[in-house]
């Protein structure tokens, strides 16, 4: 007799790991949230944002990437799932949006219910510190399409914002100021790179270098900063973000001309911040020339807002308020919509 379980479909650990996973999603609620998790969809009231003058909802989606090969071999899995949500509700805090809702979409070759749960645990530490609800998602068993150990992981948010208050970078003028915050480290992009420069092996992983004060797997897999919060405190002080850029795939040059309107330049000046040493090691023994690096990374600075120069101070207060740190590194001059690193 043939059944879905012989079929290498594991119903039941389908089950175990949703029950597993409950205790994790229950801290992500909020009290728009009217559904429970194990229906057919998530539902979520419209209540709390209805005298916006014109709500607006501004979505993002994406995976962790590649990064995910690191995971598999460090038999680590509690904190990718931070990468997923960050990578989504960066992008929406970047419009101006406040992130609502999370789902989550795990593909694998095996249901293994704890490493399940553990994966949704990182996803919903995520969702706490963006204040969005973990409302749904999917585990979807795929023997013989995943190999039984790998997995892949992906996520959507939605998120809302009074048309008023979105960043859209219309209003750049010359002599406002970029404030960059710093990031935790390579974040969620570049991983491919990152796996031809190092060996991806426990044992080198498990190295432990004194310039980076940890292992290089640890530094490796550092969860990709939120900053929800810190936007969500700069529009709290009255601020009024001018341009917001999330430095992501494509690092500075692909990502900073996307907050600039077409009258405007921005100018980043190279040595106003500190570059954190995983960045320098992966130059080095990647042989990798600094155009690049700077094309493919963050090289420390994870978002960038471009503010009146009168806002400045106030700016990187609030910065600071919700836990992250600082940089003033540039500014924006009249000219042709690009960007130039100096």
């Amino acid at each position: 007799m043939m059944d879905y379980k012989k079929a290498g479909v594991d119903i039941e650990a389908g089950y175990k790991s949703v029950e597993l996973m409950k205790e994790h999603i229950k801290k992500t609620m909020r009290p728009e949230v009217l559904t429970n998790i194990g229906g057919f969809s998530g539902a979520f009231s419209m209540s709390a944002f209805k005298d916006m003058e014109k709500p607006t909802l501004v979505s993002g989606t994406d995976g962790v990437g590649t990064k995910l090969k690191l995971a598999f071999v460090m038999d680590r899995h509690d904190t990718v799932g931070i990468d997923c949500v960050a990578m989504c509700v960066n992008d929406i805090a970047c419009a101006g949006g406040e992130p609502l809702f999370f789902l989550d979409y795990i593909a694998c070759g095996k249901n293994v219910p704890e490493k399940i749960a553990g994966i949704v645990k990182g996803v919903a530490d995520g969702c706490e510190q963006s204040e969005a609800a973990l409302i749904g998602g999917e585990t979807a068993e795929m023997p013989g399409f995943y190999p039984e150990d790998e997995y892949d992981l992906a996520g959507f948010a939605v998120g809302v914002v009074d048309e008023k208050d979105l960043i859209t970078g219309k209003e750049l003028k010359a002599g406002d100021v970029l404030i960059g915050m710093a990031s935790s480290g390579v974040h969620s992009n570049g991983f491919s790179l990152v796996r031809k420069v190092f060996e991806i092996t426990k044992e080198s992983l498990n190295t432990y270098y004194e310039e980076l004060g940890n292992t290089l797997g640890e530094a490796l897999l550092a969860p990709t900063k939120i900053y929800v919060k810190a936007l969500k405190e700069i529009k709290k002080a009255g601020v009024k973000i001018k341009g917001c850029s999330h430095i992501t795939g494509g690092g500075f040059y692909e990502n900073v001309p996307r907050m600039l309107n077409d009258d405007v330049c921005a100018v980043i000046e190279k040595g106003s911040y500190p570059v954190p040493p995983i960045f320098k090691m992966l130059a080095e023994k990647g042989q990798i020339d600094e155009k690049m690096m700077y094309n493919t990374y963050n090289m420390g600075i994870g978002m960038i807002v471009a503010v009146d120069p009168a806002d400045a101070d106030r700016t990187m207060e609030a910065m600071r308020a919700a836990g992250e740190e600082p940089y003033r590194i540039g500014r924006i001059e009249s000219g042709e919509k690009g960007v130039s690193l100096c």
